[in-house]
């Protein structure tokens, strides 16, 4: 609703759409990937990725989407990662992967003092404790993941400024344009 109603992952970046520079940034870090959308698909497929709808036509927002992508994982972890961050570290999966052990089930990146629950790194067992959740009500992110065995790992080394930036509406994508001089 930020940006208008449009579909956030599909509007234009430095001429390509946001999701775009987030598969780039993503592809050379993980195995498969998985795009998770609930309209658009066909523009979304054609990226060339398996896309995955929410498993509910009720949209119950951010974790409905991770259940579909923990759903359909088949492999040990899913990297779950936002549509709209273009500056995502180039080594998060690297770096969220080292950080998790036997005993772990989730591993979150906490940046200047904040969780960044939407980068989550997740075992795909988790899915049926995250069905249930959803369908007790339960619609945090960061409240479901602080229930699992889980790593806040810190995640502030240098140019790590702007990784987590997301953007919510069209003048922060304008933000990120480069600017044109003369």
């Amino acid at each position: 609703t930020r940006m208008g109603g449009v579909d956030k992952g599909l509007q234009p970046l430095n001429g390509r759409p946001l999701i775009a520079h987030v598969l780039a940034r993503l592809s050379h870090q993980v195995g498969p990937l998985l795009i998770n959308a609930n309209r658009h698909i066909d523009h979304y497929a054609a990226l060339g990725y398996a896309v995955v709808a929410d498993g509910d036509a009720d949209f119950k927002g951010p974790l409905a989407g991770l259940l579909a992508g923990l759903q359909a994982s088949r492999t040990d972890w899913l990297l779950g990662v936002p549509c709209d961050t273009p500056c995502l570290p180039l080594d998060l999966a690297m770096r969220l992967a080292a950080a998790a052990t036997d005993d772990i089930d989730v591993v979150f990146p906490v940046s200047d003092g904040r969780a960044q629950p939407t980068f989550s790194l997740l075992r795909p067992r988790l899915q049926h404790d995250l069905a249930a959740h959803l369908n007790n009500g339960g619609r945090k992110l960061e409240a479901w993941l602080r229930t699992q065995a889980h790593i806040a790992m810190p995640f502030d080394e240098p140019g790590d400024t702007q990784a987590f930036f997301n953007a919510n509406s069209l003048a922060d994508l304008r933000h990120l344009e480069p600017t044109n001089a003369g």
